[in-house]
């Protein structure tokens, strides 16, 4: 993103591995695990298993908009993350560990019929959980199909229960500078902050992510839960909800705010509309040694292009 200097799949054609090396080397790793990364997996795992919500998992599977493939393996898309409010680099799964989760409070305020706090215990006892596989862009090019599990947004907006004015949906992560240490950081304008359309929130494609890969959701993945709009670049999928407020004027994003001339409010996936400093026309899914073409909407075109009929004169795809 804007703070990135050297991305890890910058690679040079003499550094490309020569296929049968690739796969000797897959069968390698596979036999040995990856490191120190691997040897800690097991405490991540036992951390989940003292979740409150841990017996609502595994959730049924809802393969209503396609189970895309190949799956990304667990402990890639849980070791390499993009939570800047622990760290700037990919690496930083260690630190969200000292995230707590519990006790969790989301706010809900703004134009509804009236402000609540609800605890987030409370809130999955009054939705159904169920398993999406989607596909995620991240705005840096690299890709991921990972199982979430959680519960359409709709759920969350009818509960919520709106004044016909909202047209706007902001969703702000944890404030929390003791634990966040990025968040101390002045020259940035926490807490992250992210939105919606209210039709974009409404569509049943949008989805409230509370586990992955059949399980409480990871910490460094946005636990409790996080916002996952397939079909937008990954920044826009906001972690670690805390406030939910909804308006009749459009929410000023995080990333938006520090640079607007490269990351806009809509963020949909785009492979014929360059980022101002690279390429988007392809991706490299996470475990892959090879660049892939980048889909329109990320794939999802069929289902989510009429929310843009009418915004053809907005800044659809930054």
């Amino acid at each position: 993103m804007l703070i990135k200097r050297r991305r890890g799949w910058e690679l040079g054609e003499s550094q490309v591995t020569p296929e049968r090396h690739y796969l000797n080397r897959r069968q390698f790793v596979g036999a040995i695990g990856l490191g120190a990364a691997t040897l800690a997996l097991p405490s991540i795992a036992a951390a989940q298993s003292k979740d409150p919500s841990s017996g609502l998992y595994p959730a049924g599977r809802n393969d209503k908009y396609g189970v895309p493939t190949p799956m990304t393996a667990e402990r890639l898309a849980t070791t390499y993350n993009n939570f800047y409010e622990f760290g700037t680099d990919k690496n930083i799964w260690r630190e969200a560990q000292k995230l707590e989760v519990r006790p969790w409070t989301i706010k809900v305020s703004g134009l509804v019929d009236k402000p609540f706090e609800i605890a987030i215990d409370d809130l999955l006892a009054k939705v159904q959980l169920e398993e999406r596989v989607y596909r995620h862009r991240c705005v840096e090019t690299w890709s991921m199909i990972v199982p979430w599990s959680g519960f359409p947004m709709r759920s969350l907006v009818e509960l919520c229960k709106p004044l016909g004015s909202a047209k706007f949906i902001a969703m702000k992560t944890l404030s929390k500078p003791s634990v966040m240490r990025e968040q101390r950081d002045l020259l940035y304008p926490w807490p992250y902050t992210e939105g919606l359309a209210m039709d974009e929130a409404m569509h049943d494609l949008t989805f409230i992510a509370t586990g992955l890969y059949g399980k409480p959701i990871h910490k460094q993945n946005g636990a409790p839960l996080r916002l996952v709009a397939p079909w937008k670049y990954g920044f826009k999928n906001v972690k670690s909800i805390a406030s939910i407020e909804f308006s009749d004027k459009r929410p000023v994003s995080f990333w938006e705010k520090l640079q607007p001339s490269e990351y806009g409010f809509w963020a949909n996936v785009n492979p014929k509309v360059p980022h101002p400093r690279w390429s988007q026309a392809t991706e490299k899914p996470l475990g892959s040694d090879e660049r892939i073409p980048t889909l329109l909407y990320n794939g999802y075109g069929e289902f989510v292009a009429d929310l843009y009929a009418d915004r053809k004169a907005e800044k659809l795809f930054m």
